[in-house]
């Protein structure tokens, strides 16, 4: 694991998992959107999240980031919780690597810039140590010769890296992913998803939203099938996609070959 991705945690004990949501319920304008949701990770281990759109993905991932408040239950990072009125839950939100979709990269910024913003300005690190960081950041990514471009400049695949880059940069305990290879054309997709297979080997955990069945298959260790609002069924990638135990299960399967997507 190198230097530069280490996350900050990483020497915590395996007592408990990295993250768990106990009884999760979220609603927007009286539809509820996640009900009673339970879920647990452990450390140095990637759970993805699939389910057709609507079904509570990007909503569970903005909850367990705490950019969205929970209507009742509770997150615990770390054996904390952390939807606790008391918890300070700008500290926790240091310790959680969001990436989204779309890739929120700063246009007015340089790549280094965007990368070295958060860890300068909310972690209060010496520029020069930020600059090391996210130079060893974008070397590891295949960026090391754009650290000096403005993000227009750069294709889709590579302003994803660089908002992958930007989520490293502060060593967070848990990397969210939400949907990051959605925004780009095919031909682009592998090199973001190498990426994630890369901090896999690193031990980076990391909890992610895909409509990418093979890779969800290749990567995961913890499939989480969401519908309604509800982790229907989970389990390890062969059982969930190769032998589902729950007719709702099979029926999103099903689609999903019938289309060629699996």
């Amino acid at each position: 694991m190198t230097a530069a991705t280490t996350p900050a945690d990483a020497i915590a004990g395996p007592a408990h998992p990295v993250l768990r949501l106990e009884a999760v319920r979220k609603s927007f304008e009286g539809t509820v959107v996640l009900r009673d949701v339970d879920l647990e990770v452990a450390p140095h281990t990637v759970t993805a999240l699939i389910g057709s759109s609507g079904s509570g993905k990007s909503t569970l991932l903005r909850c367990a980031g705490l950019l969205e408040e929970i209507d009742d239950g509770a997150i615990l990072l770390d054996g904390t919780e952390i939807t606790d009125p008391r918890a300070d839950q700008d500290a926790v939100r240091r310790r959680i690597g969001v990436v989204f979709q779309a890739y929120n990269l700063f246009p007015h910024m340089t790549v280094l810039q965007n990368i070295t913003l958060a860890p300068r300005r909310v972690h209060a690190v010496p520029r020069a140590e930020a600059e090391e960081r996210a130079c060893a950041l974008l070397e590891r990514l295949g960026l090391a010769d754009r650290a000096g471009e403005y993000p227009d400049r750069l294709s889709g695949g590579q302003q994803q890296r660089v908002a992958i880059a930007r989520a490293l940069a502060v060593r967070p305990r848990l990397l969210l992913l939400d949907e990051i290879t959605a925004a780009l054309d095919p031909e682009l997709v592998g090199e973001v998803l190498d990426v994630v297979r890369g901090l896999k080997d690193e031990g980076m955990t990391m909890v992610l939203a895909t409509h990418e069945m093979g890779f969800a298959r290749d990567v995961a260790d913890q499939v989480c099938f969401l519908d309604g609002g509800v982790v229907v069924e989970r389990g390890t990638p062969a059982r969930v996609l190769g032998e589902p135990g729950h007719e709702r299960t099979r029926r999103f399967l099903s689609r999903l070959v019938a289309a060629g997507r699996l």
